[in-house]
Formats: C-alpha cells, sequence, structure tokens
C-alpha cells in the first residue's frame, strides 16, 4: 500500500514569470493535484513557463479553503501530491494555503515547500529600512477603528514593519500611520515589485501620504521602526510639553506631532490628553460659574 501524498506550497512570481524556478516549472507539471487561488492565472503562469498542467486543477480562494481542506485531505490520504499555489508569491503569507498545511499536519501528511518571490523580502530589501529584524503585519483592517487600534499597538515596535495594502486603502493606512507614528517617520511604499511599472517610493510617511492619491497596483508598505528611547511619560506630561512648545511660538498642530514622537506614544493619545487637561482648566473651581 502506498504512503500518503504532500502538499507543496509553491512560491510563484511576483510578477515577472522569468522569476520562477525550474523547480516550480516541474511541479506544475508534474502534481497530482494544483489548488490555485486563480485557476486563470495559474494557466496563464503555467503558458509562459511552458508546463503541461497534467492533474486536476481546483479553486482555492480565503472563502472555500476550510472546505477545500477537507476535500483535498482525501485525495493526500490516498496518495495524492497537492500543489498549493497563489496569486504571487508564497502561499498561507496573507494568501490561501495556511489552512491546507495545518489540516495535512494534524493529519499526520507531509508539508513542505517550494520556496521562491516573496513580496514581503522584497519590498524589505529595496526599502532602504534597517532589515536586520523586522515584523510582517499583513493587511491592516479594513474599519477604520480598528485600523487606528492596531497602529497605536504599534507605535514603539522597534522593528521594522512590513504591511500589504490595498489602493483603495491606501490613503487611509497612511494618513491613520502619520498620527500613530508620526510624521517624520521613514518608510517605504513599494509598488507593482518585478513588474513593468514596478516603483518605490522613499521618504517620510507625511510625504508618502501626500502623494498616495491615485496609486494603482499592488502595494506593499515597509515602515522604520520606533527609534525612541526614554520613559513614555504621562498624560498630564504630554498636555504640558504641549503647552510648553505652543508656548514657544510652535503651532499645536506641529506641537502635539512632535511630543508624541518625543515620547514614543501615537499621536491621538497626546491630542486626548491635550483636550482633557483643557477641560480639567475649565472646570477648574476657579472658572465654574
Amino acid at each position: 500500500m502506498t504512503g500518503p501524498g504532500r502538499v507543496i506550497l509553491a512560491a510563484t512570481p511576483l510578477g515577472n514569470p522569468a522569476d520562477a524556478s525550474p523547480r516550480l516549472a516541474a511541479a506544475l507539471a508534474s502534481a497530482d493535484v494544483i489548488a490555485a487561488e486563480d485557476t486563470r492565472k495559474l494557466r496563464r503562469l503555467a503558458r509562459d513557463l511552458g508546463a503541461t498542467l497534467r492533474g486536476r486543477v481546483l479553486s482555492l480562494h480565503d472563502s472555500i479553503e476550510g472546505r477545500r481542506a477537507t476535500q483535498l485531505l482525501a485525495d493526500l490520504t490516498a496518495g495524492s501530491d497537492v500543489l498549493v499555489v497563489t496569486d504571487a508569491g508564497m502561499p498561507a503569507v496573507s494568501d490561501p494555503g495556511f489552512r491546507i498545511a495545518r489540516a495535512a499536519i494534524d493529519a499526520g501528511i507531509p508539508v513542505t515547500v517550494l520556496p521562491g518571490p516573496s513580496a514581503v523580502l522584497a519590498a524589505l530589501v529595496v526599502s532602504g529600512l534597517p532589515v536586520d529584524r523586522f515584523c510582517f503585519e499583513g493587511f491592516l483592517p479594513r474599519r477604520g477603528a480598528e485600523r487606528r487600534r492596531r497602529l497605536d499597538d504599534l507605535a514603539r515596535e522597534p522593528r521594522t514593519m512590513v504591511f500589504f495594502e490595498s489602493p483603495h486603502r491606501l490613503q487611509a493606512a497612511l494618513t491613520d500611520m502619520v498620527a500613530a507614528f508620526g510624521e517624520a517617520r521613514p518608510a517605504a511604499l513599494c509598488r507593482e515589485l518585478t513588474k513593468t511599472y514596478e516603483e518605490v517610493r522613499r521618504g517620510t510617511l507625511l510625504e508618502l501620504a501626500a502623494g498616495a492619491e491615485g496609486v494603482r497596483g499592488e502595494i506593499t508598505l515597509v515602515v522604520g521602526g520606533f527609534a525612541g528611547t526614554g520613559d513614555r511619560g504621562t498624560p498630564a506630561e504630554w498636555a504640558r510639553r504641549v503647552a510648553a512648545r505652543v508656548g514657544e511660538g510652535e503651532d499645536r498642530r506641529s506641537a502635539i506631532t512632535g511630543v508624541a514622537e518625543e515620547y514614543g506614544v501615537p499621536r491621538r493619545s497626546v491630542y486626548d490628553a491635550v483636550v482633557a487637561s483643557k477641560h480639567a482648566d475649565d472646570e477648574s473651581p476657579g472658572e465654574r460659574k
């Protein structure tokens, strides 16, 4: 009796078919079953690589991955190899693939990887930001309030951060990053990597946010980590520092941003502290009517 098959998580080119490895072409031609995020893109890639697909091709997108994993376990148990590919880059990294791999591991079925292109690493190395320590945050939440909370949690993250973002949410995401991380935080906007119109914009978050309108294509954002030191202080301290800077002639908006960066806290937290301090002053016994 033959043993079970294998799950093969295979990286595909980000855009340029020439980046595909000979191993990928061979795997496409020999796999018993291919689970693909987009079957049309899979067939286009196979044509570009000169690979004839002999195995069964199944669609694999987020909404059906759980159900598909259950179905594929039967193929794997029967001895078939299942090749998992997404539209671009490595499966399971903000793309389908994790549930199938996890189900196979839990069932004692081998899982292996066919390495290759990764948008995370590609953007990281061209960003010009530190690469010795980094974290991948995937896609930020779609809802504004949830996105801002996530960014606030990352305000003091010292590692370089990598995000995926969709074009229609890019402006809002960068605006929220300015508020959470500060206007001067260094970042890079990487668009259409390896493709004809590849573009890498480097600058501060404020500069990137100012030019984000109308940007299209596959987008990866790389943001420098928090470089501040010292105590985070208290809301009362933040409010006093803002008042002091305003007293020295700085406008309030810039003062709030500067204090947020100085203490390594979200700009919104400093703003709330200033508002609370003003409210407390207005409500002091000497001011009540």
